[in-house]
């Protein structure tokens, strides 16, 4: 028997909302972002029919009942007997998803890019645009560079640091510049250093690095080369990661901070591990992975996070795929509480990720 109800609560959840419904859930959901507060039947009633309002004129036994039936949907709860509903995050989901992101004035646009341009490197400029993103919107703002995975060489450098040891730098295409500190079993002199390096720039620049790691690896394994002296030093690099720069995503936060003034459920062993999470490189990566994936036409927003970790159930993100400088794209969000100015963040978002594609040429 118990399995016949929770069917029935189950299809009678999963059914279209009418456009009553629709609106008088819509009309919630603004005010509770808009008080923080529960709300009563009584005050959607009294705004209702206002152009600025989206409820049509309704009697409040009307709206007393929808939202009645709301609840019992599950997108309203009520917190006590005599109180008025609070929205979910499933109700603010089904309010979002209707929203279109709305723009700042063509001044600001400007302003953004000109902010964005003052860095060469296409990571420097994701980096800005999450300071941006915070400034603009008073919240914790996240990124991620995620560099191409077919990069092309520029040239490399070659230096020596004393005792045997070596600065090994690579500058791609892209203007990203890879460094890394080796150790030899013997000493080079600077005249060999320059030959290397001047052997790799003129062989292999323009290459895409990983058709260039395999064609210098062919070059080694032939004995019979005509550079077999040169290859043999060049070798020592090669197997201490030359042209080996992978695919290691520029992760960045901003505006931690913010979330110490929120008013968030949490205790002080909740707060601890969020602040721990955002700390991590790796954690910020997957959540901007699983919700932003393929986000290029319009700012994704997912509100409520506890399925990403527990402590931020009552947090959305609001972000978007943008495509960047030779192949490389940019992941950039904003993570605020669940009473989001939402409209004002998808167009934060918005503009700031067309202002990033737009430079990626700059």
């Amino acid at each position: 028997m118990s399995r016949g109800v929770d069917w029935q609560i189950s299809a009678f959840s999963a059914l279209p909302l009418s456009g009553r419904l629709r609106s008088i859930l819509h009309s919630v959901v603004e005010e509770y972002l808009l008080t923080g507060e529960p709300v009563a039947s009584a005050t959607i009633a009294n705004k209702a029919g206002r152009p600025s309002f989206a409820t049509e004129k309704l009697s409040p036994a009307t709206i007393r009942n929808a939202m009645a039936e709301l609840t019992e949907r599950g997108y309203l709860s009520q917190p006590h007997t005599s109180a008025g509903r609070i929205p979910n995050a499933s109700a603010i989901q089904y309010f979002v998803d209707s929203l279109s992101p709305s723009r700042f004035r063509r001044g600001d646009y400007s302003d953004f890019q000109r902010r964005l341009q003052q860095h060469e490197s296409w990571h420097d400029r994701v980096e800005e645009g999450t300071h941006l993103l915070k400034d603009l919107t008073q919240n914790v703002s996240m990124s991620a560079a995620l560099p191409s995975t077919s990069q092309v060489l520029h040239q490399v450098e070659l230096s020596p640091l004393g005792q045997r040891q070596y600065l090994m730098i690579v500058v791609t295409a892209d203007r990203v510049v890879h460094n890394q500190i080796i150790t030899l079993e013997e000493d080079l002199r600077p005249e060999e250093l320059a030959e290397i390096r001047n052997y790799i720039n003129f062989e292999f620049s323009g290459w895409n690095l990983d058709e260039a790691r395999r064609e210098l690896e062919l070059r080694l394994a032939n004995d019979q080369h005509d550079y077999a002296a040169l290859l043999r030093r060049v070798e020592l690099f090669y197997h201490r990661g030359l042209l080996d720069c992978g695919f290691t995503p520029y992760v960045f936060l901003d505006g931690a901070a913010y979330l110490v003034g929120l008013d968030l459920h949490l205790t002080r062993e909740r707060l601890r591990e969020l602040f721990q999470t955002l700390e991590q490189k790796k954690h910020i990566l997957r959540i901007l992975n699983q919700y932003l994936e393929g986000a290029a036409e319009r700012p994704a927003v997912k509100v409520g996070l506890g399925e990403a970790h527990g402590a931020m159930e009552e947090f959305s993100l609001v972000g978007i795929e943008v495509s960047l400088a030779g192949g490389a794209k940019a992941r950039v969000a904003v993570l605020g509480p669940l009473r989001l100015n939402y409209p004002r963040v998808m167009a934060a978002v918005m503009e700031v990720g067309q202002a990033l594609a737009s430079t990626r040429d700059a």
